[in-house]
């Protein structure tokens, strides 16, 4: 039953992807360049996109939070992890990746999946990154607090 509301929950959120044009890089360069602002180019709806998101946490989090246990087991994530060299080096090579090649994580793999060349490049690279990062930890050699 886990797994299957797990594909139910990634086959919606990939479904917004598409839809919101979050998986189309030049959408969401066009949303990260505030400079198209002046001339009218700025993907506007993008932050929509983003809005409906945070709204959407704003109001269901704590009804969520009054539950002892989520409702398919585990723990809720703890919002208080220190802010340390490791989340901040990991949040500005996000930011990075993002605004480089116009992918997160989600929507390149939704690309990837449908074949765009970028998209599987892009895919590629985070693997690489992914494991380097864990083979580079497991030696010692990451990024530490």
């Amino acid at each position: 039953m886990h797994a299957l509301l797990a594909l139910l929950s990634g086959l919606i959120f990939g479904f917004g992807l598409i839809l919101s044009g979050m998986t189309q890089p030049g959408k969401v360069l066009g949303f990260l360049d505030v400079s198209l602002l002046a001339t009218g180019g700025w993907q506007w709806d993008l932050a929509g996109v983003m809005g409906g998101a945070l709204l959407t946490h704003a109001l269901l989090r704590p009804l969520i939070l009054r539950r002892p246990a989520p409702l398919l087991g585990g723990g809720f994530p703890s919002f208080a992890a220190a802010v340390d060299r490791r989340l901040l080096l990991g949040a500005a090579l996000f930011g990075l990746g993002w605004g480089a090649a116009g992918f997160c994580p989600g929507p390149a793999l939704i690309a990837a999946a449908a074949g765009a060349p970028q998209a599987l490049l892009f895919v590629g690279a985070m693997v690489v990154g992914t494991l380097a990062q864990h083979a580079l930890e497991a030696r010692g050699a990451g990024p530490r607090a």
